[in-house]
């Protein structure tokens, strides 16, 4: 599973993920945007893992009033992997569709 070829792919992905993110370092109305929040569903998605159960996701338990809460240290490390997972074999699947025999 841990070829070149995967690994060139995975690399790409996050490569695109960073440059469509990275408007929203200059241009702040980028991330209100459709693409903006395109790019912000894996930050959102702690808020639906914490909505079906998995504890230690978010500050205060989720408690923060009217606000949102903030992920905690967990909450972080949960998501990068979870999505790296994702993206890891989105490259892998590209990288066998498209690999030579």
């Amino acid at each position: 599973m841990l070829k070149l070829r995967t690994l060139k792919f995975l690399a790409a992905f996050i490569l695109i993920y960073f440059l469509l993110l990275s408007p929203g370092l200059i241009w702040p109305k980028y991330l209100d945007s459709p693409v903006g929040l395109l790019v912000a569903i894996p930050y959102l998605s702690v808020y639906l893992f914490h909505g079906i159960g998995i504890p230690f996701l978010l500050e205060h338990n989720g408690a923060c009033g009217w606000g949102w809460c903030a992920p905690t240290l967990f909450g972080w490390i949960f998501i990068c992997l979870f999505w790296l997972l994702v993206t890891w074999l989105l490259a892998a699947f590209f990288a066998n569709i498209t690999g030579k025999d």
